[in-house]
C-alpha cells in the first residue's frame, strides 16, 4: 500500500515534462543534479539552527540591546485570583460586560477591578522589547547574510540577466555546491521559522504567516527536486532583498532611534513594492509563467509551482496594502501602530501608572498625544513609522 502511494506520488508525469523521467536526472559524467533526497539534510539543519538561534540570541542580540539602551518597562502583574484566572484561560481574555459582571460577583471583586485585573493579564502575556529585539537581531543577521551569499551565487550566471536562459536545456541541468548550499540553508531556515512560530511574537496576520511559510517550504522543495533551481535561486534572492532592511528597523524602533527607523522603513517599503509587486510578477511570474510553455507542454507540477507561486503573490499584495495605508498615514501625519500586534493596554484613568514609565500619563509625549507602545512581530512586512511614534512588524 505504502508503496503503491509512492510512486503515484513520485510518477513522472506529475513532477516532469513529457517523455523525461527521473532517470535522465541521474548524476553522471561528472554532472550532479537535484534530488529529492538532498532535501532530508534540512531537519536536522533546522534543529541546528534553533540551537544556534538560542545562542545568538543570549550571546550576541543580548548584549546587543544593553550598548543599544534597548529598556524594558517594568509592568503591573495581575494579582492571583483563581476564578479570574480560570476564565482566561478556557473562556477567553476579554470578557464582555455580562460575564464581567459574573466575575464580579464570583470573585468579589468590582467590575472595574475585573477589568483592570484582565488588562493586567493580558499585558503579562504580551512579549517584552527585549525579546522583539532578540528576534529582529536574528532574522537581521540571517537574511542579510542570505541575500549576500544569494548574489553571489546568482550574478555570475547568465540566466540572472536573461530569464530565457532559466529554462535553458531544461531539466538536464546541473547544479554546483553553491546552489546546493543555498538552497539547503534557505529550506533550513524556513523549517526553523516554522517550528518556532508558536514561541515567538504572535500577531493578527499569524495565519498568513503560516501559510507564507508552509508556501515557501513547498515551493523551495518542489523547486530542488524538480529543477526549477534557477528560477528557485532568482525568488529566493528577490525575496531577501527587503528582508533584512525591515528586521533592521525594528531594532532601531525598539532602541528609539526613531529617525534612523524610519528612514530605513522608507527604503524598506520602497525596495518591498518594486521587488515584490513589480519585478516578481512582470519578471519572476512571466519567466515561470510563459517561457517553458516555449518549450514543452503543461504538466501537473507546472500549474502546482506557479499555483504556489500565486499564493505568495496574494500575500505581497496583502502586505503591500498594509505598507501603502501606513505610508498614508506617515504622509498625513496620523499617529502609527503595528497594525498586525497588540497595543500594550494603560491603567484605568483612576490613576494607576504602571511603573517604570508605564502609563499613559508617565509616558513621554509626541505631538501632543502619548507615545503608544506595540507588540511587533515574519520574513514580512506592516508597518510604516510616524517621526513620533514608529511601530515596525515584520513580514516574511
Amino acid at each position: 500500500m505504502l508503496q503503491t502511494l509512492y510512486d503515484y506520488f513520485w510518477w513522472e508525469r506529475l513532477w516532469l515534462p513529457v517523455n523525461l523521467t527521473w532517470a535522465d536526472l541521474e548524476d553522471r559524467d561528472g554532472r550532479v543534479y537535484a534530488k529529492a533526497s538532498d532535501l532530508y539534510i534540512t531537519l536536522p539543519l533546522a534543529l541546528l539552527f534553533l540551537i544556534v538561534r538560542y545562542f545568538f540570541e543570549l550571546y550576541v542580540a543580548t548584549p546587543l540591546a544593553a550598548l543599544l539602551n534597548v529598556k524594558e518597562k517594568t509592568r503591573l502583574r495581575a494579582p492571583p485570583n483563581p476564578t479570574l484566572e480560570h476564565f482566561y484561560l478556557t473562556s477567553g481574555k476579554q470578557p464582555k460586560q455580562a460575564e464581567v459582571e459574573l466575575l464580579s460577583r464570583q470573585s468579589g471583586l468590582s467590575g472595574r477591578q475585573v477589568e483592570r485585573w484582565f488588562r493586567r493579564r493580558r499585558n503579562q502575556d504580551r512579549p517584552s522589547l527585549l525579546k522583539k529585539f532578540r528576534e529582529a537581531s536574528w532574522r537581521f543577521t540571517f537574511y542579510l547574510i542570505a541575500f549576500i551569499a544569494g548574489m553571489a551565487v546568482i550574478v555570475d550566471k547568465p540566466w540572472f540577466y536573461d530569464m530565457k536562459k532559466v529554462w535553458e536545456g531544461y531539466p538536464i541541468q546541473s547544479t554546483i555546491p553553491s546552489q546546493y548550499w543555498y538552497y539547503m540553508i534557505e529550506l533550513s531556515f524556513y523549517w526553523s521559522l516554522l517550528f518556532s512560530i508558536a514561541s515567538d511574537v504572535k500577531r493578527k496576520d499569524f495565519k498568513e504567516q503560516i501559510i507564507h511559510h508552509v508556501a515557501t517550504i513547498i515551493l523551495i522543495s518542489f523547486s530542488w527536486f524538480a529543477n526549477y533551481v534557477r528560477a528557485g535561486t532568482l525568488i529566493m534572492a528577490l525575496h531577501d532583498s527587503s528582508d533584512y532592511l525591515l528586521e533592521s528597523a525594528k531594532m532601531f524602533n525598539y532602541a528609539g532611534w526613531k529617525n534612523t527607523c524610519n528612514n530605513i522603513f522608507i527604503v524598506f517599503a520602497v525596495v518591498f513594492i518594486i521587488t515584490r509587486l513589480v519585478i516578481l510578477p512582470f519578471w519572476i511570474l512571466h519567466c515561470t509563467v510563459v517561457y517553458p510553455l516555449e518549450l514543452y507542454p503543461a504538466f501537473f507540477g507546472y500549474y502546482f509551482f506557479n499555483c504556489m507561486m500565486g499564493v505568495l503573490q496574494l500575500l505581497h499584495i496583502f502586505w503591500a496594502y498594509l505598507i501603502l495605508r501606513m505610508a498614508h498615514k506617515f504622509v498625513t501625519g496620523k499617529l502609527v501602530e503595528d497594525e498586525r500586534s497588540d497595543r500594550e493596554e494603560t491603567e484605568s484613568s483612576e490613576g494607576e501608572e504602571a511603573v517604570a514609565g508605564g502609563g499613559a500619563k508617565s509616558r513621554p509625549l509626541a505631538n501632543g498625544h502619548p507615545v503608544l507602545s506595540n507588540n511587533h512581530r515574519p520574513r514580512s512586512y506592516c508597518l510604516l513609522p510616524l517621526a513620533s511614534s514608529p511601530r515596525l512588524a515584520g513580514l516574511e
